[in-house]
Protein backbone atom coordinates (compact mmCIF):
# COMPACT_ATOMS: atom_id res chain seq x y z
CA UNK A 1 0.00 0.00 0.00
CA UNK A 2 1.66 3.26 -1.09
CA UNK A 3 2.02 6.10 1.38
CA UNK A 4 -0.13 8.27 -0.89
CA UNK A 5 -3.16 6.17 0.14
CA UNK A 6 -2.50 6.97 3.78
CA UNK A 7 -2.08 10.65 2.99
CA UNK A 8 -5.28 10.59 0.97
CA UNK A 9 -7.44 9.10 3.72
CA UNK A 10 -5.85 11.43 6.29
CA UNK A 11 -6.87 14.37 4.10
CA UNK A 12 -10.38 12.93 3.77
CA UNK A 13 -10.68 12.85 7.55
CA UNK A 14 -9.24 16.34 7.93
CA UNK A 15 -11.17 18.00 5.11
CA UNK A 16 -14.37 16.35 6.23
CA UNK A 17 -14.37 18.49 9.37
CA UNK A 18 -17.63 20.15 8.39
CA UNK A 19 -19.33 16.77 8.12
CA UNK A 20 -17.84 15.73 11.47
CA UNK A 21 -19.44 18.78 13.04
CA UNK A 22 -22.84 17.74 11.77
CA UNK A 23 -22.52 14.05 12.61
CA UNK A 24 -20.29 14.02 15.69
CA UNK A 25 -20.00 17.58 16.95
CA UNK A 26 -23.07 17.35 19.15
CA UNK A 27 -21.97 13.99 20.53
CA UNK A 28 -18.45 15.27 21.24
CA UNK A 29 -19.83 18.27 23.09
CA UNK A 30 -22.33 16.13 24.97
CA UNK A 31 -19.64 13.72 26.12
CA UNK A 32 -17.55 16.61 27.43
CA UNK A 33 -20.57 17.95 29.29
CA UNK A 34 -20.96 14.55 30.97
CA UNK A 35 -17.67 15.10 32.82
CA UNK A 36 -17.66 16.81 36.21
CA UNK A 37 -16.45 20.44 35.82
CA UNK A 38 -13.08 19.74 37.44
CA UNK A 39 -12.49 16.88 35.01
CA UNK A 40 -13.19 18.64 31.74
CA UNK A 41 -9.59 18.37 30.69
CA UNK A 42 -7.58 17.26 27.71
CA UNK A 43 -6.79 13.77 29.09
CA UNK A 44 -10.48 12.84 29.04
CA UNK A 45 -10.99 14.26 25.59
CA UNK A 46 -7.97 12.32 24.33
CA UNK A 47 -9.28 9.13 25.99
CA UNK A 48 -12.63 9.51 24.23
CA UNK A 49 -10.93 9.99 20.87
CA UNK A 50 -8.50 7.15 21.53
CA UNK A 51 -11.50 4.88 21.94
CA UNK A 52 -12.97 6.19 18.70
CA UNK A 53 -9.71 5.59 16.82
CA UNK A 54 -9.50 2.06 18.24
CA UNK A 55 -12.89 1.27 16.72
CA UNK A 56 -11.84 2.70 13.36
CA UNK A 57 -8.66 0.63 13.45
CA UNK A 58 -10.59 -2.53 14.31
CA UNK A 59 -12.99 -1.89 11.43
CA UNK A 60 -10.04 -1.39 9.09
CA UNK A 61 -8.47 -4.69 10.15
CA UNK A 62 -11.79 -6.48 9.76
CA UNK A 63 -12.68 -5.19 6.29
CA UNK A 64 -9.07 -5.46 5.11
CA UNK A 65 -9.10 -9.13 6.11
CA UNK A 66 -12.44 -9.69 4.41
CA UNK A 67 -11.13 -8.03 1.27
CA UNK A 68 -8.07 -10.26 1.33
CA UNK A 69 -10.15 -13.42 1.63
CA UNK A 70 -12.43 -12.37 -1.19
CA UNK A 71 -9.66 -11.39 -3.58
CA UNK A 72 -7.60 -14.48 -2.73
CA UNK A 73 -10.57 -16.79 -3.33
CA UNK A 74 -11.25 -15.21 -6.72
CA UNK A 75 -7.53 -15.04 -7.48
CA UNK A 76 -8.00 -11.86 -9.47
CA UNK A 77 -6.65 -8.32 -9.10
CA UNK A 78 -9.54 -7.10 -11.21
CA UNK A 79 -11.74 -7.33 -8.12
CA UNK A 80 -9.33 -5.12 -6.20
CA UNK A 81 -9.31 -2.61 -9.04
CA UNK A 82 -13.10 -2.62 -9.15
CA UNK A 83 -13.32 -1.98 -5.40
CA UNK A 84 -10.75 0.79 -5.69
CA UNK A 85 -12.76 2.44 -8.47
CA UNK A 86 -15.95 2.19 -6.40
CA UNK A 87 -14.15 3.64 -3.36
CA UNK A 88 -12.88 6.64 -5.33
CA UNK A 89 -16.26 7.16 -6.98
CA UNK A 90 -17.90 7.16 -3.56
CA UNK A 91 -15.22 9.55 -2.33
CA UNK A 92 -16.01 11.89 -5.21
CA UNK A 93 -19.72 11.77 -4.37
CA UNK A 94 -18.87 12.38 -0.74
CA UNK A 95 -16.98 15.51 -1.78
CA UNK A 96 -20.06 16.71 -3.65
CA UNK A 97 -22.14 16.01 -0.55
CA UNK A 98 -19.80 17.97 1.72
CA UNK A 99 -19.83 20.84 -0.78
CA UNK A 100 -23.62 20.90 -0.68
CA UNK A 101 -23.94 19.95 -4.35
CA UNK A 102 -25.35 16.43 -4.07
CA UNK A 103 -26.90 14.64 -1.08
CA UNK A 104 -26.84 11.07 -2.38
CA UNK A 105 -24.15 9.85 0.01
CA UNK A 106 -26.32 10.65 3.03
CA UNK A 107 -28.40 7.58 2.16
CA UNK A 108 -25.40 5.33 2.85
CA UNK A 109 -25.47 6.33 6.50
CA UNK A 110 -28.79 4.55 6.89
CA UNK A 111 -26.99 1.21 6.55
CA UNK A 112 -25.41 1.55 9.98
CA UNK A 113 -28.46 2.73 11.88
CA UNK A 114 -29.56 -0.78 13.01
CA UNK A 115 -26.13 -1.35 14.59
CA UNK A 116 -26.16 2.09 16.22
CA UNK A 117 -29.61 1.46 17.71
CA UNK A 118 -28.15 -1.53 19.54
CA UNK A 119 -25.00 0.26 20.70
CA UNK A 120 -26.54 3.56 21.79
CA UNK A 121 -28.15 2.09 24.94
CA UNK A 122 -24.71 0.82 26.00
CA UNK A 123 -23.38 4.36 25.69
CA UNK A 124 -26.21 5.68 27.84
CA UNK A 125 -25.36 3.17 30.58
CA UNK A 126 -21.87 4.56 31.18
CA UNK A 127 -22.97 8.19 31.29
CA UNK A 128 -22.07 10.38 33.08
CA UNK A 129 -18.40 9.59 32.50
CA UNK A 130 -16.78 9.01 35.88
CA UNK A 131 -13.27 7.87 34.97
CA UNK A 132 -10.87 7.44 32.07
CA UNK A 133 -12.08 3.90 31.35
CA UNK A 134 -15.60 5.19 30.77
CA UNK A 135 -14.21 7.89 28.48
CA UNK A 136 -12.39 5.30 26.36
CA UNK A 137 -15.43 3.00 26.13
CA UNK A 138 -17.67 5.93 25.21
CA UNK A 139 -15.27 6.82 22.40
CA UNK A 140 -15.10 3.20 21.20
CA UNK A 141 -18.91 3.12 20.94
CA UNK A 142 -18.90 6.51 19.25
CA UNK A 143 -16.70 5.00 16.53
CA UNK A 144 -19.71 3.00 15.31
CA UNK A 145 -21.92 6.03 14.74
CA UNK A 146 -23.33 5.80 11.16
CA UNK A 147 -21.20 8.09 9.00
CA UNK A 148 -20.76 8.28 5.24
CA UNK A 149 -17.24 9.58 5.75
CA UNK A 150 -16.27 6.50 7.78
CA UNK A 151 -17.97 4.13 5.34
CA UNK A 152 -16.07 5.64 2.43
CA UNK A 153 -12.76 5.22 4.23
CA UNK A 154 -13.75 1.65 5.16
CA UNK A 155 -14.31 0.79 1.52
CA UNK A 156 -10.80 2.05 0.80
CA UNK A 157 -9.55 -0.21 3.61
CA UNK A 158 -11.36 -3.12 1.95
CA UNK A 159 -9.32 -2.60 -1.23
CA UNK A 160 -6.06 -3.09 0.68
CA UNK A 161 -6.96 -6.80 0.99
CA UNK A 162 -4.81 -6.95 4.12
CA UNK A 163 -5.87 -6.60 7.78
CA UNK A 164 -2.69 -4.75 8.82
CA UNK A 165 -2.90 -2.32 5.92
CA UNK A 166 -6.62 -1.86 6.44
CA UNK A 167 -6.08 -1.07 10.12
CA UNK A 168 -3.30 1.39 9.29
CA UNK A 169 -5.41 3.11 6.66
CA UNK A 170 -8.37 3.56 9.01
CA UNK A 171 -6.04 4.80 11.74
CA UNK A 172 -4.71 7.42 9.30
CA UNK A 173 -8.28 8.44 8.54
CA UNK A 174 -9.08 8.72 12.25
CA UNK A 175 -6.01 10.83 12.89
CA UNK A 176 -7.19 13.15 10.13
CA UNK A 177 -10.48 13.71 11.95
CA UNK A 178 -8.74 14.23 15.29
CA UNK A 179 -7.82 17.96 15.06
CA UNK A 180 -11.37 19.02 14.23
CA UNK A 181 -13.04 16.84 16.84
CA UNK A 182 -10.59 17.84 19.57
CA UNK A 183 -11.38 21.47 18.85
CA UNK A 184 -15.10 20.76 18.73
CA UNK A 185 -14.93 19.06 22.09
CA UNK A 186 -13.10 22.01 23.62
CA UNK A 187 -14.41 25.04 21.73
CA UNK A 188 -17.70 23.63 20.46
CA UNK A 189 -19.60 26.75 19.47
CA UNK A 190 -16.88 28.73 17.71
CA UNK A 191 -15.51 25.74 15.79
CA UNK A 192 -18.99 24.60 14.77
CA UNK A 193 -19.86 28.02 13.41
CA UNK A 194 -16.66 28.18 11.36
CA UNK A 195 -16.79 24.67 9.90
CA UNK A 196 -20.47 24.93 9.04
CA UNK A 197 -19.97 28.03 6.89
CA UNK A 198 -21.02 27.35 3.30
CA UNK A 199 -17.75 28.46 1.74
CA UNK A 200 -15.67 26.30 4.11
CA UNK A 201 -17.71 23.20 3.31
CA UNK A 202 -17.62 24.03 -0.41
CA UNK A 203 -13.82 24.29 -0.46
CA UNK A 204 -13.38 21.12 1.62
CA UNK A 205 -15.87 19.13 -0.48
CA UNK A 206 -14.40 20.12 -3.82
CA UNK A 207 -10.91 19.40 -2.48
CA UNK A 208 -12.04 15.85 -1.69
CA UNK A 209 -13.44 15.53 -5.23
CA UNK A 210 -10.05 16.54 -6.63
CA UNK A 211 -8.36 14.08 -4.27
CA UNK A 212 -10.52 11.23 -5.59
CA UNK A 213 -9.71 12.15 -9.20
CA UNK A 214 -6.01 12.42 -8.36
CA UNK A 215 -5.99 8.94 -6.83
CA UNK A 216 -7.74 7.44 -9.85
CA UNK A 217 -5.34 9.12 -12.28
CA UNK A 218 -2.31 8.10 -10.21
CA UNK A 219 -3.49 4.49 -10.07
CA UNK A 220 -3.96 4.39 -13.85
CA UNK A 221 -0.57 5.97 -14.50
CA UNK A 222 1.29 3.78 -11.98
CA UNK A 223 -0.60 0.47 -11.71
CA UNK A 224 2.46 -1.22 -10.22
CA UNK A 225 2.03 0.90 -7.07
CA UNK A 226 -1.53 -0.18 -6.51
Amino acid sequence: MPDTHLLAVWLVGFLGGGHCVGMCGGLASALMMQLPPQRRAWPYLFAVNAGRLSSYTAVGALVGGIGGLGIASLNSLSVQWALFFVAQSLLFLLGLYLAGINGWVSHIERLGRPIWRRLQPLLQKILPIRHMGHAFIAGALWGWLPCGLVYTASLSALTTANPQHGALLMLAFGLGTLPNLLLIGWFADSVRQTLQKAWVRRVAGLSICLLALWQLISALQHPQLF
